[in-house]
């Protein structure tokens, strides 16, 4: 397999406040598509965390991406400061 050398991906926010939306995000230094995101509300002081769940898409079929293009996460929870 080719190694791919894209650094970023597509995280789908696939229930909760967010659902719906999506997100470029990159991968972590080890290649593979973070376990959890946080990203900002509209207030200052709350964060929605969402975790990775089961969907993943590659942009094309032919076997040559070692990394997805896209990536499903779910909503965890609301994080205050």
């Amino acid at each position: 397999m080719a190694t791919t050398s894209t650094t970023t991906y597509t995280a789908k926010l696939t229930d909760g406040p967010l659902e719906g939306s999506t997100v470029t995000t990159e991968f972590l230094d080890a290649g593979v598509p973070r376990p959890r995101i946080e990203l900002p509300s509209a207030s200052d002081s709350k964060r929605y965390v969402y975790v990775r769940s089961s969907g993943i898409e590659f942009a094309s079929d032919d076997g040559l991406d070692e990394r997805p293009s896209a990536v499903e996460y779910r909503y965890l929870e609301a994080v205050f400061d």
